[in-house]
């Protein structure tokens, strides 16, 4: 015989989802500014990397009833921004748009620091091609093993390697080009 809820149960039940809702909200919010920095390293741009945060935490509040509870939440989330981007370039690709110069803007620097240096290692990442700037931003950044990276990514552990590798050369040459002997500005 299966048993039913009276009007309590069902309050105690939506009191338990609201419960539930807030904690997983507050532990979603808790990792915004890493998820925020990785969305920023691979859109390059600000207003985009806001987008894909937002998009991101959307879909993990969609999508709560997947996550399991024990699991690393960090990880799940950089998997999902993982694969926002990948499709928002899957489709870019389909359907490319026209960049008009209203669309081009150009950000004041919000940070003192030497803005020679931020703009260089800004176009540096920005050269790299999105998935070795993903694997540089999750080991490099964000902190994460390669071996959390490859789950983050869905590639083989060698992957990450050899992608972390030629991305950090191609940082170097970049970075230090104007350093070495006979190198032109």
């Amino acid at each position: 015989m299966g048993r039913t809820l009276g009007a309590a149960g069902h309050g105690r039940q939506a009191g338990w989802r609201k419960r539930s809702l807030s904690n997983f909200g507050q532990a979603l919010l808790e990792h915004a500014p890493a998820l925020h920095r990785y969305a920023r390293a691979l859109t390059g741009d600000r207003s985009r990397a806001d987008d894909l945060l937002q998009d991101c935490l959307e879909r993990a509040l969609a999508h709560m009833h997947q996550y399991q509870p024990g699991t690393n939440l960090k990880a799940w989330l950089f998997t999902i921004m993982h694969h926002l981007f990948v499709s928002e370039l899957r489709s870019k690709l389909r359907h490319p748009e026209a960049v008009t110069l209203t669309d081009l803007e150009v950000e004041a620097p919000n940070i003192t620091t030497d803005s020679a240096t931020l703009d260089d290692l800004d176009t540096a990442l920005a050269r790299l091609p999105p998935d070795h700037r993903s694997v540089l931003m999750l080991v490099c950044v964000e902190g994460w093993g390669y071996q959390d990276a490859a789950r983050i990514l869905e590639v083989p552990l060698g992957t990450v390697m050899s992608r972390l590798h030629r991305a950090r050369e191609a940082m170097r040459k970049h970075l230090f080009a104007a350093d070495e002997p006979g190198a032109m500005s």
